[in-house]
């Protein structure tokens, strides 16, 4: 069972992050942000996706000015993610947002950040104090050197938390973000010990979908199966809507959220005698589909009924086997909601530890979705 360690819960707009609150997901847009068009689709998209915080870039006045545009147009957090000037920071609050990101590497004059921590507090608007390895200043460098950045990491946001906190301001996020997984990690078990303020979780600039989703992974896993975190996002060089994605398996594998049914499948080998990855290929498939149609349905109002039932089925923890032969087939399918074991051509149907039925490869994906959905057609 995961045990979470206990933080403070931090309101930013209507999402609660800390505390009893789910383990947040949060993404970023990738589009130019004066283009609020553009933005604003993206964060709709992330919206269908299941993200529930976003982080927009705020390179310059012109792009803070449009921030509220925005951040009217959507439904999930805007937060304004503020580096260098902290005036583009009193801006964003200005504009409505509620909470901003800075960075301690960047902003280092503390009447700056005072400034800012005083529009936050007026407006109830929260911070986070986004530290990230690349953008460390150069005496905690020097001071820590290369091989403890997760010491100068700790300690560049312990400053800027003594700030926040000398003007009797808590509501903080806070992390401690590096490419290299063993300095994130010691970053984050330390400061876990140090703070209760919730903290978002994260490796920065991790890599392309697939490898950086490896090392999102490695890392962000690690962290959280500590009990340390309460909001993630996985950072990745591909489509925002690709970051909700992996974080959701993510927290998916280590049980923190659990995001609907979930296809495991033996590896394959020379004992295999179905064609395992094209079976477990088309259950995803058809999964995926009819989440889809799902959630068309539910836009357009459609018989809310029959999507909520069949959501609810889809939204449920399903464990489903697809495994290949006699070792260990027959076990993973048994100990899977539902799950087959193939033979020769064919398959053993297990429904919660019960041998169901005897169906051909060519049948085994349309009755295992028909397993899946029973009793909802």
């Amino acid at each position: 069972m995961w045990k979470r360690r206990k933080t403070l819960k931090v309101r930013i707009g209507a999402l609660e992050v800390g505390g009893d609150a789910p383990v947040a997901v949060e993404s970023m847009t990738k589009t130019d942000t004066h283009d609020v068009a553009a933005t604003v689709r993206q964060i709709r998209t992330l919206e269908r996706a299941g993200c529930e915080l976003v982080r927009v870039a705020v390179p310059d006045m012109a792009a803070a000015k449009v921030l509220g545009k925005i951040a009217s147009r959507v439904s999930i957090p805007v937060v304004a993610d503020v580096h260098f000037d902290h005036r583009l920071a009193l801006v964003a609050l200005q504009e409505g947002l509620p909470g901003v990101r800075l960075n301690p590497g960047n902003v280092r004059n503390p009447r700056k950040v005072e400034e800012v921590v005083r529009a936050a507090e007026e407006r109830r608007a929260s911070i986070r104090i986004g530290v990230n390895a690349g953008s460390l200043p150069p005496d905690l460098l020097a001071q820590h050197g290369p091989d403890r950045l997760d010491r100068a990491m700790v300690k560049s946001a312990m400053g800027h938390i003594a700030i926040l906190e000398s003007l009797d301001f808590k509501r903080i996020v806070v992390s401690v973000k590096s490419s290299e997984i063993p300095a994130t990690v010691r970053a984050y078990r330390e400061l876990s010990r140090r703070v209760r303020y919730p903290l978002h979780v994260g490796m920065t600039e991790s890599g392309t979908l697939f490898s950086g989703s490896i090392v999102s992974a490695a890392g962000i896993g690690v962290v959280l199966s500590e009990g340390i975190g309460d909001t993630v996002r996985v950072s990745l060089a591909a489509s925002p809507v690709r970051e909700v994605e992996v974080a959701y398996r993510i927290l998916d594998a280590i049980g923190v959220r659990p995001a609907g049914p979930r296809v495991i499948c033996c590896p394959t080998c020379g004992r295999c005698e179905i064609d395992v990855a094209r079976v477990a290929r088309r259950v995803e498939a058809e999964l995926a589909a009819l989440q889809k149609r799902l959630k068309q349905q539910s836009r357009r109002k459609a018989d809310r009924s029959l999507t909520g039932r069949k959501a609810g089925i889809l939204n449920a923890p399903i464990r489903i086997a697809v495994m290949g032969c006699g070792v260990n087939g027959p076990g993973e399918a048994r100990h899977a909601d539902v799950g087959i074991a193939g033979g020769k051509g064919e398959g053993l149907l297990f429904v919660k530890g019960r041998v169901v039925g005897k169906v051909k490869e060519r049948d085994l994906v349309r009755e295992l979705m028909r397993v899946i959905t029973q009793g909802l057609d």
